[in-house]
């Protein structure tokens, strides 16, 4: 019986099926994955924490316009500070406020 896939799933990365993918299949084991990968523990674990950021911004139940997502997805993913990113997300909601939306 084939289930529809979540949405959160098909918004990833290619990049970020495989992983989830391999983590699977290696048992959920960070270490084995470590292995697979030849990079340390604490590498394999800040890629998992944010993946996790990724899926949770994704599924955020609270309303979003385009831009605060592609903020937030640039803070994710490291190209961005978070700090940078809540000023940007706080002066495009003063501005959208202001013209009355």
């Amino acid at each position: 019986m084939a289930s529809e896939i979540p949405g959160w799933l098909k918004q990833l990365a290619d990049e970020d099926l495989q992983f989830i993918r391999r983590f699977v299949l290696s048992s959920g084991s960070l270490k084995e994955l470590a292995k697979q990968y030849s990079v340390s523990y604490p590498t394999l674990r800040g890629r998992l924490n944010q993946l996790i950021a990724r899926i949770e911004a994704i599924e955020d139940p609270k309303p979003a316009d385009e831009l605060e997502k592609k903020v937030r997805m640039l803070v994710i993913d490291g190209k961005l500070s978070a700090r940078d990113g809540k000023s940007l997300i706080k002066s495009h909601k003063d501005s959208m406020k202001k013209k009355g939306r």
